[in-house]
């Protein structure tokens, strides 16, 4: 048996004390135990089956109608001293958070197993990986554990070698919304959180651990954990370039990460190395290097089909767990968008209603190993993650941001990243049009004070001299009629290589006070319908909106206070004034 410490012992004591579990199951992670806990699951319908010729090893479970998606407002960040949680956080006093969940889990596990889930964020053998356990009661999230981590017994022997782990407790509860709370404690290294089964609130090792104490802890160390992808862009010569991506919701994430090169690009290569965070270290010669925290995937399934996301769509095929899908009368999964196929029951079970609304939940979900995916890359295990090549933030932008810019230099890429903004849809708020901040992509994410955070970022320049350079994407620009103007999925990969080109040095760029942007020609376009002025449209800057948005980004900085670091607000400065001389 796996040696474990001392202190995850006395721990796991004291949480079955307080939650007084029927029994307590420590999990080894092996293949046997996972057919084991999908069996059990199975037995009491947790999990139920789905057609096993046409979705082998793929089933489906069903939450609480109140519980099928993240909390924000439920979501607190606990430090002693608010102002290191920020504005971007909700806050509570660490003693106050800690009662409040405390006394929820008084007896809440009653007559059920507890389960101990070692687990290991990043590959077992890399320096940059960091460990955590999660206490759960909840065989879902046990069995999602397997497919996201590399969780088990490897994970315990790091924890034993490092010595040290973050500590995770989880309880669905009663399932009451009143009664749910995710609480993170950085100072602690602790999670604690109840009433809720849905992923993002009861897989703690994903947003909770692997963003929100992960960057609490990589200030302090020196790196950086982020709402990113990691993608390796392969020419058809086999170079490979490795780029992150930081991209708000509905801003083409999933699919920029799997992307599959059109047919008009012969002979290059996608690899999918992560779809969600990274983890940013530099080596020791001063390159950043990414690591992918996950080894499996928690995606958003509404959608998905084999023309939008072709490789997406073959992995969830088998070896899937499907979370609030509908099901065809034969046992197929169903969701909007899957082009094929006819709902029967729809996300509760129901029989499907098409006047009762959705078949499939707006927030459906898929959980699958990455392995499964046909572009992924094994050097997503390389302990000493792949170097960056570029970095790249993104927006959802109707009109305002142009196709593809670069930063000047690092510090302006932290101020393009710290001002990333998507506009909402009808379908979102029913108003479209409003501009709302991501910086980084990490707004729901970070879990300290945005300006610490940024204050972070800067600090890199002190450190090295060949850091990544920094870019800025928009694929949603419209015209009058409301049409893209821009192509978009598979086609993105002509930017990917306008940005290559551009860190190789191959080609210029034309010198903007936003920027440096595409010189015309530069980006290729044949085979596509698109013509001169289109791509002209797609690559200018329009001065006046520009200086409104500098204006904009600085209220929004400024919102911040005294901790804003005094080098952000001078580089926005410097740009609003280029604007306003170029006016």
């Amino acid at each position: 048996m796996t040696r474990r410490p001392k202190s995850l012992e006395q721990w796991v004591e004291e949480v079955a004390a307080h939650t007084r579990p029927r029994n307590i199951h420590w999990c080894t992670g092996s293949d046997e135990e996972f057919d084991t806990l999908v069996a059990q699951a199975l037995a009491d319908d947790t999990l139920r089956p789905l057609d096993q010729e046409r979705y082998p090893d793929c089933y489906l479970h069903l939450s609480d109608p109140s519980d099928v998606a993240r909390v924000e407002h439920l979501t607190f960040v606990c430090t002693t001293d608010r102002d290191d949680a920020g504005p971007n956080n909700h806050w509570m006093a660490p003693d106050a958070g800690h009662a409040k969940v405390d006394a929820l889990f008084a007896g809440a596990m009653q007559g059920r197993t507890m389960y101990v889930v070692p687990y290991c964020m990043g590959p077992i053998d890399s320096p940059y990986s960091r460990c955590g356990v999660e206490i759960t009661d909840s065989r879902y999230v046990a069995i999602n554990m397997k497919l996201m981590t590399r969780m088990g017994d490897a994970a315990l022997r790091r924890i034993e070698a490092d010595g040290s782990f973050v500590r995770g407790l989880h309880s669905t509860g009663d399932l009451d919304p009143e009664r749910r709370f995710i609480m993170h404690f950085p100072e602690e290294m602790m999670i604690k959180s109840i009433g809720s089964g849905y992923g993002g609130n009861a897989l703690l090792g994903k947003k909770c651990h692997a963003l929100r104490i992960a960057s609490y802890q990589a200030r302090s160390e020196g790196w950086l954990a982020e709402h990113m992808l990691i993608v390796g862009v392969e020419s058809p010569t086999g170079d490979t370039h490795y780029i992150a991506c930081a991209l708000p919701s509905a801003c083409g994430k999933t699919n920029l990460a799997m992307l599959v090169p059109p047919a008009s690009q012969p002979g290059w290569k996608i690899w999918t190395l992560g779809d969600d965070i990274a983890w940013l270290h530099l080596d020791d010669s001063g390159r950043l290097c990414a690591i992918n925290p996950e080894s499996g995937y928690f995606g958003v399934v509404p959608g998905t089909n084999e023309d939008s996301n072709p490789n997406a769509y073959r992995m969830i095929q088998h070896d899937t767990i499907f979370t609030n899908v509908a099901r065809t009368d034969d046992g197929e999964p169903w969701w909007e968008g899957k082009a094929v196929g006819e709902p029967a029951f729809d996300w509760r079970g129901r029989r499907y209603d098409p006047n009762g609304g959705p078949a499939a939940h707006p927030n459906s979900r898929f959980t699958v190993a990455a392995s499964n995916n046909p572009g992924y890359s094994e050097l997503a295990e390389a302990p000493g993650g792949v170097p960056l090549t570029a970095i790249v933030f993104g927006g959802r932008r109707r009109e305002l941001a142009p196709l593809v810019f670069e930063a000047r230099d690092w510090r302006h890429g932290v101020l393009v990243g710290a001002g990333v903004a998507s506009e909402t849809t009808a379908a979102m708020i029913g108003e479209v049009g409003v501009v709302r901040r991501d910086p980084m992509a990490m707004k729901p994410f970070c879990g300290y004070n945005f300006a610490d955070y940024w204050a972070h970022w800067l600090s890199f320049t002190e450190r090295s001299d060949r850091l990544p350079r920094i870019f800025h994407v928009n694929w949603f620009r419209r015209d009058a009629e409301g049409r893209f103007l821009w192509p978009g999925f598979g086609e993105n990969l002509r930017v990917l290589r306008w940005i290559i080109d551009r860190c190789e040095g191959k080609i210029g760029a034309t010198e903007t006070p936003i920027g440096y942007l595409p010189k015309p020609g530069d980006i290729d376009t044949e085979g596509l319908d698109i013509d001169a002025q289109t791509m002209e449209s797609l690559t200018a800057v329009d001065i006046d909106g520009w200086s409104q948005e500098m204006a904009s980004i600085g209220e929004y900085l400024e919102s911040y206070g005294e901790r804003l670091p005094a080098a952000l607000r001078r580089e926005r400065d410097r740009i609003a004034a280029q604007l306003a001389e170029a006016s």
